[in-house]
């Protein structure tokens, strides 16, 4: 059996990826009550997403659903 190395990233590569996350990407912190973080991770697990991927899922199709029923009160 192969063994496996785990090897740390330097301090210059956690920098690069720090800049790199700054220059891309936007954070925004959500809050839940205790206990919900977990509940969340593990619907987000068993439809093999993300936490974050299952958040922006969820915001794009609320926004989705917003835009059609806007759109269909205005027609």
């Amino acid at each position: 059996m192969a063994e496996q190395r785990k090897t740390k990233n330097s301090a210059a590569k956690i920098a690069a990826n720090n800049r790199y996350t700054a220059k891309m990407y936007d954070e925004i912190k959500v809050r839940v009550p205790k206990g919900e973080k977990d509940v969340l991770k593990q619907y987000a697990k068993e439809h093999y997403r993300s936490l974050n991927g299952f958040i922006l899922d969820a915001v794009y199709t609320y926004l989705e659903k917003a835009d059609n029923t806007q759109t269909e009160t205005t027609e």
